[in-house]
């Protein structure tokens, strides 16, 4: 079993414990950040999207041309852009970056951000449409002859394109929720399906539910599937524990975090009502039950944030992350999306502490049972 490493870049340095310094797009921090995550052994980083952040294709060109290796999940909102000038776009990029492209679609799930870009489509309809757009690039991406499509969201007429992927196997395409419609979608459509970092039974009924519903779908197989979280390490235990209430005190001291590394407005608050999102419910439902979970999931960094995205922690040495991690290999989790409070020396410090001890507990764990092919 491989296991990938995913972190996630931005135009600037901002999280829940650092505000935002100088101008929104800062060339510099994008090179700095991008390298980072490459010398450290990421496989890949996460742009995100927001309705007031930067151009996600825009940032990864940049970035892809000042690294060589790294490669990049571009978030994107179906109903924004139509999906044939996307997926053309999508091929461009991955051409010029010699195939390090791969798309997370973003259903949606804090309306009023959706409304900033004129979507007020409900739920199910969101749903209905990422499920059309997913089709769509990938016939884009393949059709030897123009084609018709005539569908509830997006419709058109002799389509063709003439820019394709790199790879033969085409762009990967990623996933996450964690509704019933979410899971109809990504279990049907998604190559990779992404979740957030919860305890390790309900991160095991969540693989069943999209495996099981994968199979209903006809599928021979599930979709990969990826989870993430937010480490915060220490060279001792009680070091990595002083630390992660370090980082604590600093959001609730600000009443929710001081910023998001999508937009400035991406950032739901520890004042704001119960969020829309069926995942964000789902992490401050653990948070409910315990601060602490299993080897050393804490949920603190969630509740203090009404967990406006991945948002929950795992705290402890290098050595106990990476067990952590481990753990969840077991369950079948082969991506981890890791990234720190403090964007840019937790990258590098990933690289160093948690990424070869991961790869390497992993190899021992997974060697004394059978290996799913």
């Amino acid at each position: 079993m491989s296991i990938e490493f995913f972190g996630m870049i931005g135009t600037h340095e901002v999280s829940e414990t650092r505000a935002r310094q100088g101008a929104f797009v800062q060339p510099d921090f994008v090179r700095a950040i991008s390298r980072a995550h490459e010398d450290a052994g990421f496989d890949r980083v996460l742009i995100g999207y927001g309705a007031t952040g930067a151009d996600g294709t825009q940032v990864a060109a940049y970035a892809a041309a000042h690294t060589s290796r790294l490669g990049f999940l571009l978030a994107h909102r179906p109903g924004v852009v139509f999906p044939t000038l996307a997926a053309r776009t999508f091929a461009t990029l991955d051409q010029f970056s010699e195939g390090r492209v791969a798309v997370h679609l973003v259903t949606g799930g804090v309306p009023a951000d959706q409304r900033r870009e004129g979507d007020y489509a409900d739920k199910d309809s969101r749903y209905a449409r990422t499920a059309e757009y997913m089709q769509i690039l990938r016939r884009s991406w393949t059709s030897a002859e123009p084609f018709d499509h005539d569908g509830p969201s997006y419709r058109f007429e002799g389509f063709s394109s003439e820019v394709r992927p790199y790879r033969p196997e085409g762009i990967p395409l990623y996933f996450g929720g964690s509704s019933a419609a979410a899971y109809r979608v990504g279990a049907e459509h998604a190559d990779v399906y992404m979740l957030w970092g919860e305890p390790l039974a309900e991160t095991a009924e969540q693989i069943a539910t999209v495996t099981a519903a994968a199979a209903a779908a006809g599928r021979d197989r599930p979709p990969r599937f990826s989870i993430s979280f937010r480490p915060i390490l220490g060279g001792t235990e009680d070091e990595a524990w002083a630390n992660a209430h370090a980082v604590l005190d600093t959001i609730t001291g600000s009443n929710g975090g001081l910023g998001a590394f999508v937009s400035s407005t991406a950032l739901v608050g520890q004042g704001a009502g119960r969020p829309d999102s069926v995942a964000s419910q789902r992490l401050l439902a653990a948070a409910e039950k315990g601060e602490l979970h299993d080897r050393a999931l804490w949920t603190p960094t969630a509740a203090a944030t009404n967990a406006s995205g991945n948002t929950t922690s795992l705290v402890g040495t290098g050595e106990t992350i990476a067990e952590a991690l481990a753990d969840y290999a077991e369950l079948g989790i082969d991506t981890f999306l890791l990234r720190g409070f403090d964007p840019l020396a937790d990258a590098t410090a990933y690289g160093e502490q948690i990424i070869p001890q991961t790869r390497a507990a992993v190899a021992r764990r997974l060697s004394l049972q059978e290996v799913p092919a």
